[in-house]
C-alpha cells in the first residue's frame, strides 16, 4: 500500500459511506463492511454549531489556521452542513437528497471556483441524473438559512502505533452531527443523515505522494484548484487515486512547493456512514473558507 520508504509520500484514504439498507448496503460497501484495516485506530470528533465559524472573509486564506496557531497539529477542520432528507415540520426536503442511486460524474467543473467552491456543470436539460439544477447544487457547500444548518467538526489524526510517521482517523460510525443541525427525523433516523462536508488545507509537496480516496456518496477532490478525483453520484463505495508525480504537469505542481487541497463530500442517502483518513503529512495547515 505504501511506496518505497526512502521516498517522501502521502497516503490519504477517505472512505465516507452512507448505504441504504436493501439497496446500498451491498457486500463491499461501507454500510456492510467492518473496519478499514487502517491500523485499528479510531479518532474522536470535536463539534460545535456555527454559522460559518470556519470563515474569515472568504477565498483562500492561509494566514489564519484553525488549529489554534499550531500548523503542525494533526487536525483537520471540516464544515458540515445538515439538510432535510424528508419533509419535516412542514419544511420541504432538499431535492438533491434521497435521490436516485446512480453514478453522476461530471457535475462539477475541472477547475475550482474563485470562491473555493465547486462549479456546477448541468446536463442538457439543466440537471444531472442525481441533481436538480445549479441553484440547488450551490446550496450544498454554502450556508443558506432555512435550507441547511452549519456545524463545525474537528477530526484529530492519531499516530498509528504500528507505523512510524503515519497518522490515522478511522470511524465506521461517522455521524458527526447527531442531535445537531436540523434534527431531521427521516426514516431510519437513528442518526442524522443527509449532510455535506468540506475541508481545505495546505500541504508541502516533497515528491512521491500518492492519494487514494474512497467515497459513498459524492467525493470531489481539488489539488491546486484542479479536479483530481470525481466520485460524483449516489452510490456504494467507489475509489479514486492520485499519483502526484505522474499528474504533476496536469495539476500545475512542482516538488518543493506548498499547495492547497480542497475536499468536498455529500452524504445524500441513508443509512450507514464511515470516514477513514491516513496521512504521513507532518504539517497540516487548515484554511479558512466561507
Amino acid at each position: 500500500m505504501f511506496r518505497d520508504s526512502l521516498r517522501s509520500y502521502l497516503l490519504l484514504l477517505l472512505g465516507v459511506g452512507a448505504g441504504c439498507a436493501g439497496v446500498k448496503a451491498t457486500p463491499g460497501s461501507e454500510a456492510g463492511a467492518g473496519g478499514s484495516g487502517a491500523g485499528g485506530t479510531s479518532g474522536g470528533l470535536v463539534t460545535g454549531a456555527g454559522g460559518g465559524a470556519l470563515s474569515s472573509g472568504g477565498g483562500r486564506d492561509a494566514s489564519a489556521p484553525t488549529d489554534g496557531g499550531n500548523n503542525c497539529a494533526h487536525l483537520l477542520n471540516m464544515a458540515v452542513r445538515d439538510f432535510r432528507g424528508s419533509q419535516e415540520n412542514g419544511q420541504p426536503q432538499h431535492p438533491d437528497f434521497e435521490q436516485a442511486i446512480v453514478d453522476d460524474e461530471g457535475m462539477v467543473a475541472a477547475m475550482l471556483g474563485a470562491d473555493s467552491k465547486p462549479v456546477y456543470v448541468p446536463g442538457p436539460n439543466g440537471k444531472t441524473p442525481t441533481t436538480t439544477g445549479k441553484d440547488d447544487f450551490d446550496q450544498w457547500y454554502r450556508d443558506v438559512p432555512g435550507v441547511n444548518a452549519h456545524v463545525d467538526v474537528t477530526i484529530p489524526l492519531t499516530a498509528d502505533p504500528t507505523r512510524a510517521g503515519v497518522y490515522v482517523y478511522d470511524n465506521d460510525e461517522f455521524f458527526p452531527i447527531d442531535k445537531m443541525g436540523l434534527m431531521d427525523s427521516t426514516s431510519n433516523s437513528d442518526h442524522n443523515h443527509d449532510f455535506t462536508a468540506e475541508m481545505h488545507f495546505q500541504f508541502p509537496y516533497r515528491g512521491g505522494e500518492v492519494f487514494n480516496f474512497r467515497g459513498d456518496d459524492d467525493v470531489f477532490v481539488f489539488i491546486n484548484g484542479h479536479l483530481a478525483v470525481d466520485l460524483g453520484g449516489i452510490h456504494i463505495g467507489e475509489t479514486g487515486n492520485v499519483d502526484l508525480d505522474a499528474r504533476a504537469s496536469e495539476l500545475g505542481i512542482a516538488v518543493g512547493n506548498t499547495y492547497q487541497m480542497d475536499v468536498f463530500y455529500a452524504d445524500r442517502h441513508c443509512c450507514g456512514s464511515t470516514f477513514h483518513v491516513e496521512t504521513t503529512l507532518q504539517c497540516i495547515t487548515n484554511i479558512h473558507i466561507d
